[in-house]
């Protein structure tokens, strides 16, 4: 045993999923398999360390880290002065969560305030854009000179890996920065009781709205969840895995325990996913109505429906969610008509 890590206990008390020495290294050796070639790692990389250890995202990017003999600087604790530690640190690797892209990604285009700043921003892009999918990855361009330098300059100016995943982001979103800060920016889906991740991006990706490939240390497998229409046979059902890096159980709770590992050994999400015809990997859907908000939180609606339901002018009310905004949904209320 490694360490216990406690989920958020979302829909009931939280569980301790119980994590190896095994499934650390196997979920650390599979990204930096995968990561090699395009953005090997080296003691000479500085990551900033902003995202909580209690969560195993981070935990396994300290673990590369760690691995290769790279510093680790950590942030002040505010994360309101995370631009100043970005500046002092200037870090090469950067992992994120969706809400801080998609600051970003609001803060560049809050700032092209004229018709003639929005025109330049665009066609800017799109030529970046271009050579991203050409494979060149680079910051050096006269766009960034003219145009980009300053969304660089503000992450340190050193960033050429970045990390996102604990939440989906909008495929808007992620091929901009892409672009804007000239790194290879992978997009990871997993969860605690896989370790951290199961799939990743590929070097080079370029198209987004998928999670990537199933990473070299675990298999996937779609089944059925007929109640909802997903069929394995369509190319879509609940993601699940198997693979050194799937955790042993949650500590002291054999009945959940089989509720997430069947007999055969496989891992059930509770995500819906759907293969694409690139090998990659889709989440459509969740087999229980839970969603995240874009900071990696979740929320189970059922029981803001229920605080709802309590007053008695209330006689229905419906609560939905979306991942990719900031802050999370809104709540649909039919109040009684009184005579």
């Amino acid at each position: 045993m490694a360490l216990i890590c406690f989920t958020s206990g979302t829909t009931g008390n939280p569980k301790g999923a119980m994590l190896t020495h095994r499934n650390v290294v196997s979920n650390c050796s599979a990204f930096i398999k995968t990561t090699e070639v395009w953005a090997p790692f080296s003691h000479s990389d500085v990551h900033i360390s902003f995202l909580p250890l209690a969560h195993m995202f981070e935990r396994v990017v300290q673990g590369v880290m760690i691995v290769h003999g790279a510093r680790i600087g950590f942030f002040q604790g505010d994360i309101r002065l995370l631009s100043d530690d970005l500046n002092t640190l200037k870090p090469t690797v950067f992992p994120v969560v969706p809400r801080l892209l998609n600051r970003m990604y609001d803060k560049i285009f809050g700032q092209a305030n004229t018709s003639l700043k929005r025109w330049l921003l665009g066609f800017a892009y799109r030529r970046k854009e271009s050579e991203i999918k050409r494979g060149i990855v680079r910051r050096d361009s006269i766009w960034d000179r003219l145009i980009f330098g300053k969304v660089q300059a503000s992450l340190g100016g050193r960033v050429r890996l970045m990390l996102t995943g604990a939440a989906p982001i909008s495929p808007t979103v992620l091929t901009f920065l892409r672009a804007a800060i000239g790194c290879q920016l992978y997009e990871g889906y997993g969860q605690t009781e896989c370790t951290a991740g199961c799939t990743l991006t590929m070097p080079g990706e370029y198209n987004a709205g998928h999670v990537g490939a199933p990473l070299p240390c675990n298999s996937l497998k779609l089944v059925d969840v007929s109640e909802m229409n997903y069929l394995a046979v369509n190319g879509e059902g609940e993601v699940c895995v198997k693979g050194p890096n799937v955790f042993q159980g949650y500590l002291k709770d054999p009945e959940k325990t089989a509720e997430a590992i069947d007999a055969d050994g496989w891992l059930h999400t509770g995500d819906v996913g759907k293969w694409l015809p690139n090998g990659t990997l889709k989440i459509v859907d969740r087999k229980k109505h839970i969603f995240k908000l874009s900071q990696g939180e979740y929320i189970a609606p059922e029981k803001i429906e229920n605080v709802y339901m309590r007053s008695d002018a209330v006689a229905q009310v419906f609560v939905h969610g979306d991942s990719l905004q900031v802050g999370g949904g809104h709540a649909a209320v039919l109040l009684p008509v009184i005579l």
